[in-house]
């Protein structure tokens, strides 16, 4: 039941912001209007010179909503899922590490300085 609802919302996201994306480019700027003053492009739009800006600046904003919520829905459904370990730490696996038998041989002498630094 709760991967059917994750993926609900999760496809409700994706259209939303797909939406918002597709009205957010069919907006005009606000130069749009300066250029069709002075006679250079058309003024008139789909919904009229000055409808346009209304219904999809309001359809943008009830999309951008829709997102919104939407964002913090998959949120909460991706954190109501228990995890099997509350940290990665805890789920690790240690192995025990076994002290070697013999010390580490002292480094050949090559001809360095490397032993004068103080340790």
């Amino acid at each position: 039941m709760g991967g059917l609802v994750f993926s609900i919302v999760l496809t409700v996201h994706v259209l939303a912001g797909l939406g918002v994306i597709g009205l957010v480019l069919m907006q005009h700027g606000k130069g749009a209007d300066m250029g069709a003053a002075f006679g250079s492009g058309a003024s008139g739009s789909l919904f009229g010179s000055s409808g346009s800006a209304n219904f999809l600046s309001r359809m943008t904003a009830g999309l951008a909503g829709v997102f919104f919520v939407t964002s913090l829905g998959l949120s909460y459904l991706a954190g109501a899922k228990s995890p099997v370990a509350s940290s990665v730490m805890e789920g690790a696996v240690v192995s025990p590490v076994e002290p070697s038998a013999a010390p580490a041989a002292p480094p050949a002498n090559d001809g360095s300085k490397s032993k004068d630094i103080p340790r």
